[in-house]
């Protein structure tokens, strides 16, 4: 039976990775550079800086420094601005009667505000969230999981991790816990294919928080 389950946050619980992604486009636009926004739906689960080191070798970019400040002031202005929950979460998290973590590659601040921003401060308080501030290694290392288990004496077997991502599947698995995939985020555009969830180690793969909550309830 399951007692306990860890969220991933952006893409899990907020739709956030579409917002990363518009503001990268936004940004390429300055440079001539067509890129839509699908395109940068492949870094999810990346930590931002980890895609702004990618993007900088990709598109010979000499100023990180500078691409860096620009991007989060863009990602800062649609986040405070456009930020949503997941299609599902609020009525399946809010109804639950497990024990709710979050485990993410997002800076701490950043998620409590977003969690302030989609009222969902009261459901998610300040100790039950862990970021990748927190520890030293971030997703795909399972660190995070590691210690949102030990720090809370969760029993591993009562546990269930959900994430959106390849990178933080990953971790998951590492961490030896089970894992399920959730592709209801908006930046699981219909043609995106799920292997990248199942080859990292999720146990299954749901489109939607309906059949995610069933199948929780099977194990």
């Amino acid at each position: 039976m399951i007692k306990n389950i860890i969220f991933d946050f952006d893409g899990v619980i907020v739709d956030s990775e579409v917002l990363v992604s518009k503001a990268f486009a936004k940004y390429f636009i300055k440079f001539d550079y067509t890129i839509k926004e699908e395109q940068f739906y492949k870094y999810a689960g990346k930590k931002t800086v980890e895609v702004i080191d990618i993007l900088s070798d990709k598109y010979n970019i000499q100023n990180k420094q500078k691409f860096t400040s620009e991007i989060f002031d863009l990602v800062s202005e649609v986040y405070s601005k456009d930020i949503k929950l997941v299609y599902g979460a609020k009525d399946y998290i809010s109804k639950s009667n497990r024990n709710h973590f979050i485990g993410s590659n997002s800076n701490k601040d950043r998620i409590l505000e977003g969690l302030n921003l989609v009222g969902f401060d009261k459901i998610f308080l300040n100790d039950q969230v862990y970021s990748f501030d927190m520890v030293e290694k971030p997703k795909p290392d399972p660190e995070i999981y590691l210690r949102i288990l030990k720090d809370n004496t969760l029993n591993i077997e009562e546990t269930i991790i959900v994430e959106d991502s390849g990178v933080g599947v990953k971790a998951a698995s590492l961490a030896g816990a089970k894992v399920f995939g959730l592709t209801a985020g908006k930046h699981w555009h219909s043609n995106r294919p799920k292997n990248e969830l199942f080859d990292n180690g999720a146990l299954n793969v749901f489109s939607d928080y309906e059949s995610l909550g069933k199948a929780i309830e099977e194990l």
